[in-house]
């Protein structure tokens, strides 16, 4: 039986998880789930891994949850179907729990909770034919995979009203103005250019790195006092690294840093 999900390791700490069930447009499946499970459970506890990409095989990113879920829900009280929905968000919506930093490749159409899956991540970037839609209503459900929540933290209310209640499909070509995606490469390039944001990442102090990750979770600060009593301990964290002094050290020699993360 073919694997759902594939893991690319290189040897710069980037690691690249290709949801592979093109005839499902990379749909979350039960397998591909279960997959998706493990492999963050491990990503989680390895030390030497310094950036997560993800992307879909085939020509979509990933279509969202399976719709025969959807097929087979009226049968199902609703204290049922939330007892089986929770579980299911927060096994995808685990990539937001890693302390690095995640890319999504977005391929092509990114669907529902498949898009939600991309904003979960820190950095997106899309090939100009990609779709990212939220077509929740146009099939008569509300929206999950806390999209609702999502879509106005990345892209703002006005765009996150706009897709959620209209169902507008938005172009990779047109997702960059919206704040949907950070840049656009053109799709024969676009694994490549992502992977290459990627690896710079990857070169990047790891503990700083980290840190700065949990400084920009959920939206930032609540405030500027908080910002202010939050860098007041996290840079004196980074003050006392390893990694400070080959920085400094590195500039001072005018070549690339080593860091170790310690």
């Amino acid at each position: 039986m073919a694997q759902p999900l594939h893991v690319d390791r290189f040897d710069d700490g980037v690691v690249l998880l290709r949801l592979d069930v093109p005839e499902r447009r990379n749909a979350m499946t039960e397998e591909l789930t279960a997959a998706w499970v493990a492999t963050l459970g491990a990503l989680a506890a390895d030390d030497e891994v310094r950036c997560v990409a993800v992307t879909g095989e085939g020509p979509a990113f990933c279509a969202g949850g399976d719709l025969g879920w959807l097929a087979d829900s009226g049968a199902l009280s609703t204290d049922r179907l939330r007892s089986r929905m929770l579980p299911f968000y927060r096994a995808w919506l685990r990539i937001r729990d890693l302390e690095v930093p995640t890319i999504a490749v977005l391929n092509g159409a990114a669907v529902g909770a498949g898009l939600a899956i991309a904003l979960a991540c820190d950095l997106r970037y899309a090939a100009p034919e990609a779709q990212l839609s939220m077509p929740f209503t146009s099939l008569g459900i509300h929206a999950g995979m806390a999209s609702t929540w999502l879509l106005p933290e990345v892209a703002g209310l006005a765009v996150a009203r706009e897709m959620l209640l209209t169902g507008r499909v938005v172009s990779g070509a047109d997702a960059v103005a919206l704040g949907l995606v950070n840049r656009v490469f053109a799709a024969d390039s676009l694994r490549e250019q992502a992977l290459h944001v990627a690896a710079a990442v990857a070169t990047r102090a790891p503990i700083a790195t980290r840190l700065t990750k949990v400084a920009l979770a959920s939206g930032g600060h609540a405030s500027f006092d908080a910002a202010l009593a939050w860098e007041s301990v996290a840079q004196p964290l980074t003050m006392a690294t390893a990694d400070l002094r080959e920085g400094v050290q590195a500039a001072r020699e005018r070549r690339s840093p080593r860091f170790t993360g310690r």
